[in-house]
């Protein structure tokens, strides 16, 4: 019997990291000839989750007309909690009996961990894993533009003080200006603008 297999817990997570949305990358193949109905079972399960505390959404890439019958699906729950109570859930476990008949296999699970966090598909794609290499070039770049301005602003505010500020207290006060504007502003914009060569296999789900 075809089944959910939960995610293995990201190794080294602590409690700043539960509160973290979380995305898990689920993958299913489906019997030959119940496409259809896969797809009328996952929508179906998709809207009744939209009630579910700590939902964000879903998107399901379909399988291309010479590959494997693979769908892939991205979730996204607000918190590490979230996904755990989903997992246990009666709904969960009714939706896994009804899907049973239609796929092949036990699902496969991913979760999104690491440089992953700074980036998001734009809306209506599904990308399992982007590019880590363009991920961290673009890290590279975007933390060095904001250490060299970020960092002299900071230490130009400092000096016009009445009171000197020690190197560790610039720092920190650098540091924590760059990972609001890069969480907040900065790489969901980046994200958007380079989503072809960050996510070069996006596909759009119709």
């Amino acid at each position: 019997m075809a089944a959910l297999t939960p995610p293995t817990p990201v190794a080294g997570a602590g409690a700043d990291a539960a509160d973290q949305p979380v995305t898990v990358v689920i993958t299913r193949r489906v019997k030959a000839g119940c496409e259809k109905a896969y797809e009328t079972w996952l929508a179906r399960l998709q809207e009744d989750a939209r009630d579910l505390p700590g939902y964000l959404g879903a998107t399901t890439q379909r399988p291309g007309p010479a590959g494997p019958r693979e769908y892939v699906s991205v979730i996204r729950f607000r918190r590490l909690a979230d996904l755990r109570a989903f997992e246990v859930s009666t709904m969960r476990r009714d939706a896994m009996t009804r899907a049973a008949p239609l796929v092949e296999a036990d699902a496969v699970w991913q979760t999104m961990t690491g440089l992953e966090f700074w980036f998001e598909p734009p809306a209506g794609s599904v990308v399992p894993v982007p590019s880590r290499g363009r991920m961290a070039l673009l890290m590279v770049a975007v933390v060095f533009g904001l250490v060299l301005s970020i960092g002299s602003l900071v230490n130009v505010a400092a000096d016009r003080l009445p009171v000197a500020l020690p190197a560790p207290v610039r720092l920190l006060a650098t540091i924590a200006i760059e990972v609001l504007l890069m969480t907040y502003w900065l790489m969901p914009r980046l994200t958007r603008a380079l989503a072809p060569w960050i996510y070069p296999a996006r596909t759009t789900v119709r």
